[in-house]
């Protein structure tokens, strides 16, 4: 990792010598590059740790070859991804777990609110500027401005933030 300096790295739980959370943790805090860990065990305890450590992605290994590179170009992008049971089970569990919080969406505009509503559903910017039939530019300013007006990091937050708020219901 030192000697060549990748953008993203694709970690498993279980390695030889350092485990991939320990391993996530010393990357994510040594250097820029991105960590999007890849593997067969699919554990609640595993998704939470990961992401402690600065993970920016959690696949499982039966992931498609399409879908793996584009994980690996997402990642690299900046963008935060997760399985999709893992994204299921981990708004369940921060529903669930959580008292409802008030989410400032007195804060957003309605085209905001719209929009953090289809980023709460797990639309990509690419279908979310279709639903409203304008360009991809447009839509990133809006997800821009949901992301500073309730001070979120990234899309991950932007759906607990849906849940929390009330727009999407679990199960809904």
């Amino acid at each position: 990792m030192r000697a060549h300096r990748p953008q993203v790295l694709l970690l498993d739980i279980r390695m030889p010598r350092m485990d991939g959370i320990d391993a996530a943790r010393v990357v994510c805090g040594e250097t820029d590059a991105r960590v999007l860990m890849l593997t067969t065990f699919d554990q609640d305890e595993y998704v939470y740790d990961a992401l402690r450590a600065g993970a920016s992605g959690f696949l499982l290994k039966d992931v498609r070859r399409d879908d793996l590179v584009r994980a690996v170009q997402v990642v690299a992008a900046g963008e935060s991804l997760l399985a999709p049971t893992v994204t299921r089970r981990l708004i369940d569990d921060m529903v669930s777990r959580r008292p409802r919080k008030p989410v400032g969406l007195g804060l957003l505009t309605i085209r905001e609110r719209e929009t953090l509503l289809l980023l709460g559903r797990g639309l990509s910017n690419a279908e979310i500027a279709a639903e409203f039939v304008v360009s991809e530019h447009t839509v990133k300013t809006h997800v821009s401005n949901v992301f500073a007006k309730l001070a979120l990091r990234d899309r991950v937050q932007a759906v607990i933030a849906a849940y929390e708020s009330g727009l999407i219901q679990p199960g809904g």
